[in-house]
């Protein structure tokens, strides 16, 4: 039989479970749980002492590279827990 887990569910904490749920389209309070879990840990992993996570490759992107453009962040930031993407558009005024 698998463990289960109790927790103490504040007025804020049951809010944010909430909006988890809402935010990652999971029907149950623990599927919510689990996809930011999973993004916690894909973004702030550490591994053996060793950071790890996409944070950590943005940075490292960032350092070595100057600056980032928004598709490049995006494709550093994206996972499957949390779709990024970034598009730029522009427009010329020239009625002036």
């Amino acid at each position: 039989m698998p463990d289960s887990m109790r927790m103490r569910l504040t007025d804020a904490r049951e809010r944010r479970i909430e909006r988890l749920k809402e935010a990652t389209g999971k029907n149950s309070k623990s599927g919510a749980i689990d996809v930011a879990a999973e993004y916690y840990l894909h973004m702030g992993a550490v591994d053996y002492g060793e950071r790890v996570g996409a944070l950590d490759d943005l940075m490292k992107a960032a350092t070595e590279r100057g600056s980032l453009t928004a598709p490049e962040i995006a494709e550093i930031l994206d996972c499957n827990e949390l779709s990024v993407d970034a598009s730029m558009s522009y427009e010329i005024d020239v009625s002036q």
